[in-house]
């Protein structure tokens, strides 16, 4: 057996590998995965979900070769069935369907969605961006406006650019206050923290404490010092009291190049910690003293995730929540929040632009759109309603957004109204059943990796390029392969194309294989790290802890000054002050994730799914008892848009008035091809999320939605 070194790229900790592989009369084939000693950043550590990276690569279900939708005779979608078809056939219909709906209505009326996996795939960032920029089109979408959006915003309006975005400085760190976040399953979210619970014994190790505020006590909040339940939806309010507490007892620290510290303490004025308790649920005494304990800490920072961007106030949560970091003296700071310094810096470079906000808007409901894409509570509706720019042909890009955008069933059922729809996927899933063409790319374990943006969100400054650990099927193609020649064939169809400098600049950077690509930006970088010392080094090379003191010198701002209050924000801190207070009656809906998940696909790997069952509604036993359930009924929740009917738990792990599904459920359609995912049992979380219930940067709010719970007839 041959041992190589591998990458995991299913989650944000993109642990490194050691893959032992064997030649079989069949080809060579993956008999074992470890977690890679060596790897400078994830130390060994390796989750289950790395161990099942094979099981993708052997999959029946993973689709192999192009297929084309054929239609039943009898004329019901849930019997039509897909043959396999040429690449060459495949790409021209695609193109010629993107082309001459371009041409006949205008590009607008194309839509792209682009799945979380696509920032984890090395050719989609160097190609598939390419693609959609190509395009042309204003209706982009992606699941950034799921869960990330309001970060993203937020380090434009302040930092000025969409990625700088500061990151927990977790090895160094004495006090670490997490509100919304879960990285003992997640490994960390917009923070790359693999072996997070090792690190959290060290943290412990130099007498430091992790504070989680949550409505459900998560695996994270399990091995907390202190967890304290918060009322989902109303973060914002102990978020903004944690603000006025700092003013009002003298405890802010205003760096030198920061402006709008007037402007803050003016906005949180109204926010008392007596308000947020009434509000959330949290004691005015604890608002106070978590306050505290941040700005005494030497080196303390404050992290939030999932919880506080998936909420009506988002933006609001995070702006709040990277103040306390920036007025409490914690940010660019020695265990604090601070940014990365990676060999290929997307942000210093340029080589993603700084983002902007509302440059257009959507058509139907007037939503703005934030970095080039609008939200994809949007796209429904840009399908369904007629007139101008009505959306007649979709590309979704490793992406099921009818499992993983707000009120899925409804864009279930306007996928088949689209004049043409096409995929690039392993999967026939729940969105590319609907598909007319699927174009399938390589397994990570086949294409090379190297990480652009995890290395930029990294807890510490690593570099590492992984080439494929196996060769490819000759009539296989790379995603990359697949992006440049839809791009190119699309292209050459336009009626008005563009002019001949653009297409040439096109063509010589689709013709650039990411190797090729990654060999340049190093070469740009001033880390002296090359992609020939990478390879000589697979494991990975270690460039040291996170940078103190890169402010003000690395601010994207035009007047490389830190802007405190922006005016959107601010406008929204008025609009939540003005809102009435939740109703403490309510029962309110939030999402969860395994670490055995992700998001809404590996439900087809047999030593994933396997164990105990995780699909129930998690519901408190007073609330069971008000309503008069029993422990594992069949229930029916209902909200606004929609309802399902699943198996209760009772757990005292949520807070009274709180219920809890998780997210990524809801298999088995008819038409989709993941057979082995449809014997998972559990519902849709996002056939009950309202696609009416957004941020104002347009993020689904996801976390409180209300809800009914009854038994099931």
């Amino acid at each position: 057996m041959e041992t190589r070194i591998g990458v995991c790229n299913l989650c944000e900790a993109i642990c490194g590998l050691r893959l032992g592989i064997e030649e079989t009369t069949d080809g060579p084939r993956v008999t074992s995965i470890r977690g890679n000693p060596d790897d400078p950043l994830s130390r060994g550590h390796l989750c289950p979900k790395g161990v099942a990276l094979a099981d993708v690569y052997d999959d029946p279900d993973r689709l192999r070769r192009p297929v084309r939708r054929v239609p039943s005779p009898d004329g019901d979608p849930a019997r039509d069935r897909w043959e396999e078809i040429g690449w060459d056939e495949a790409l021209d219909t695609v193109a010629e369907a993107l082309a001459s709906t371009i041409n006949v209505h205008g590009r607008d009326a194309v839509a792209v969605y682009l799945g979380n996996p696509n920032v984890h795939s090395l050719g989609s960032m160097t190609h598939g961006t390419a693609l959609v920029k190509a395009l042309g089109t204003r209706n982009r979408y992606s699941a950034t406006s799921v869960d990330q959006l309001p970060h993203q915003l937020l380090a434009h309006l302040m930092f000025g650019h969409q990625l700088m975005l500061p990151v927990p400085d977790i090895d160094r760190t004495s006090y670490f206050l997490v509100f919304g976040a879960n990285p003992v399953a997640s490994h960390g979210s917009l923070m790359t923290v693999p072996d997070f619970p090792r690190r959290l014994r060290d943290l412990r190790a130099r007498g430091g404490r992790m504070v989680v505020v949550d409505p459900r006590r998560t695996e994270t909040a399990k091995v907390a010092d202190e967890h304290v339940f918060v009322r989902p939806g109303t973060d914002a309010h102990v978020l903004l009291a944690m603000l006025h507490v700092l003013f009002e007892d003298e405890l802010v620290t205003t760096p030198a190049y920061a402006d709008g510290a007037e402007a803050v303490r003016l906005a949180v004025a109204p926010f008392t910690p007596e308000r947020a308790e009434a509000a959330s649920g949290v004691a005015a005494d604890t608002i106070r003293r978590l306050t505290h304990e941040l700005a005494a800490a030497d080196g303390g920072v404050a992290y939030g995730r999932v919880g506080i961007s998936t909420h009506p106030h988002g933006s609001v949560c995070v702006w709040a929540l990277t103040l306390l970091n920036v007025l409490t003296g914690n940010l660019d700071r020695e265990g604090g929040a601070m940014f990365t310094s990676p060999a290929i810096d997307l942000v210093g470079t340029g080589l993603i632009g700084r983002g902007h906000v509302d440059r257009w808007r959507s058509r139907v409901r007037g939503l703005i759109e934030v970095g080039g894409e609008l939200p994809v509570a949007a796209l429904r509706e840009e399908i369904e309603t007629p007139g101008k720019g009505q959306v007649r042909a979709l590309l979704t890009v490793a992406g099921n957004p009818v499992l993983s955008t707000p009120d899925g069933a409804a864009l279930d059922r306007a996928l088949p109204g689209l004049d043409f729809r096409a995929a690039v996927d392993l999967y026939v899933n729940e969105t590319t059943r609907h598909a007319d063409v699927i174009l399938p790319p390589t397994t990570l374990l086949e294409r090379d990796h190297y990480d652009l943006v995890f290395h930029t969100l990294a807890v510490r400054n690593t570099a590492r390029f992984t080439p494929a650990a196996l060769p490819k099927d000759p009539d296989a193609r790379h995603d990359w392969e697949i992006y440049r020649d839809l791009a190119l064939r699309t292209l050459a169809r336009l009626d008005r194309k563009p002019s001949l400098k653009r297409r040439l600049t096109l063509q010589a950077r689709m013709r650039l294989s990411p190797r090729a690509v990654i060999a340049g930006l190093l070469r740009r970088g001033r880390s002296g790290v090359t992609l020939k010392r990478l390879l000589a080094e697979p494991s990975g090379v270690d460039l040291g802890p996170l940078r103190p003191d890169r402010l003000p010198g690395a601010l994207q701002t035009r007047d490389q000054r830190l802007h405190l209050a922006p005016d959107l924000v601010l406008a929204d801190v008025r609009r939540l002050d003005e809102a009435a207070v939740p109703d403490a009656d309510e029962l309110l809906l939030v999402g969860r994730r395994h670490q055995r998940d992700c998001n809404s696909w590996l439900h087809n790997s047999p030593r994933l799914v396997k164990g105990r069952a995780r699909h129930q509604l998690l519901m408190h036993p007073d609330d069971l008892a008000a309503r008069g359930l029993d422990d594992g009924a069949r229930v029916r929740v209902a909200s606004r848009v929609g309802e399902v009917e699943t198996e209760v738990s009772a757990t005292d792990t949520v807070m009274p008035g709180v219920v809890s599904l998780p997210h990524g459920f809801g298999h088995g359609r008819p038409g989709s091809r993941m057979t082995r995912a449809a014997g998972v049992a559990g519902v849709s979380i996002n056939d009950l999320t309202d696609a009416e219930r957004l941020d104002v940067s347009g993020n689904a709010a996801f976390s409180g939605t209300p809800v009914t719970v009854v038994a099931a007839t």
